[in-house]
């Protein structure tokens, strides 16, 4: 009985560290590994479209060390990934729309982005299908940006990558349910 009671011990340890969060069936990991590093789930939530709760897309926050307060992850210069699991076809002019806004209700004074800059990436977003996952690796001043582990682009102008990562954790976010959701800690 005695020897057993470590083994138990550990197995529970190691139990905890591979369990996913799991939301409107989309199941996200505690941790991915992002360039070498190990990032945490902050927090995930479900958007969802109308009174009627159509699912969007969930969404997850993976940070190096998690954390509740949305200005001290923005300003931090750790790796940070966003990712979105969509649950229903988004146009590709809707999302860009989307985009537009949320980059132009968060670059607020001293933020300008170059509208040619801003022309070019919306002009990169597609229409998201149903089980398309999209993601969005801040680092460094830099944002990459993939659809279903491919490549679509890079941002490397640092006021344009952190006004993406504003637009979902900023003060005016296109949903505040998910900005509230990311930094909720799961």
């Amino acid at each position: 009985m005695v020897r057993i009671f470590p083994l138990l011990v550990v197995m529970l340890a190691f139990g905890s560290v591979s369990r996913a969060a799991e939301i409107d069936g989309i199941r996200l990991p505690d941790i991915k590994q992002v360039d070498g590093r190990i990032l945490r789930l902050n927090g995930y939530g479900l958007r969802a479209w109308s009174v009627l709760r159509i699912p969007i897309y969930v969404a997850g926050l993976y940070l190096e060390h998690p954390n509740r307060d949305a200005e001290t992850i923005i300003r931090s210069s750790e790796v940070k990934l966003l990712i979105f699991r969509f649950e229903h076809e988004i146009g590709a002019d809707r999302a860009r729309e989307a985009w537009r806004t949320g980059l132009t209700n968060n670059c607020a004074a001293p933020c300008q982005l170059d509208s040619a800059d801003m022309e070019r990436f919306l002009s990169e977003i597609p229409t998201m299908h149903d089980g398309d996952s999209f993601e969005l690796r801040f680092g460094a001043g830099v944002a990459t940006i993939t659809l279903n582990g491919r490549l679509l682009g890079r941002v490397e102008k640092e006021a344009f990558a952190d006004a993406m990562l504003r637009s979902f954790l900023g003060p005016r976010p296109g949903a505040p349910e998910i900005k509230q959701a990311l930094l909720s800690g799961g």
